[in-house]
């Protein structure tokens, strides 16, 4: 949804815009994160910003890769979003990376100890680092957009 740019557009925190709309600052939290809102909670939004109920359900595209926003930004953060056209893809592959070195872990402690062979537990030994240190890269991306309002 676009409630976040929308209300940063006004100006306001979401604490004013929870008063304004008669919402929970939790509902509003829930919102910009990009869960699912109710109609009702639509229609209070989008009757404190004044637009069609139609324009808070519009997908937001990331960037558009052709501007000069996107060319001022450092050449790490173009790549790191390769194939990435939202917020919400990059933060799924940090949590995906995230789950599977935590995964990498736990088999490289408990599964496979003394069950496969050498050359195996030498690769499992860099994989959890590997997806750990990925997550945290993807991450820091992530943060670098929200940073500079680039979603």
């Amino acid at each position: 949804m676009i409630v976040r740019k929308l209300r940063k557009e006004h100006n306001w925190s979401q604490e004013q815009l929870a008063i304004l709309s008669g919402l929970s600052i939790r509902t509003i939290q829930r919102v910009e994160s990009g869960q699912s809102a109710s109609l009702e909670t639509q229609k209070s939004l989008a009757s404190v910003f004044n637009i069609e109920l139609i324009k808070l359900t519009e997908e937001i595209p990331m960037i558009d890769k052709k501007t000069e926003k996107w060319k001022e930004q450092p050449l790490w953060f173009r790549l790191s979003l390769l194939g990435v056209r939202s917020r919400r893809t990059q933060v799924f592959f940090e949590i995906s990376l995230i789950v599977i070195g935590i995964a990498a872990l736990y088999i490289d402690a408990n599964v496979f100890s003394g069950l496969v062979s050498m050359n195996f537990e030498q690769i499992n030994r860099y994989a959890a680092p590997a997806f750990i240190l990925g997550a945290y890269l993807t991450g820091c991306s992530t943060r670098y957009g929200d940073n500079k309002q680039l979603w």
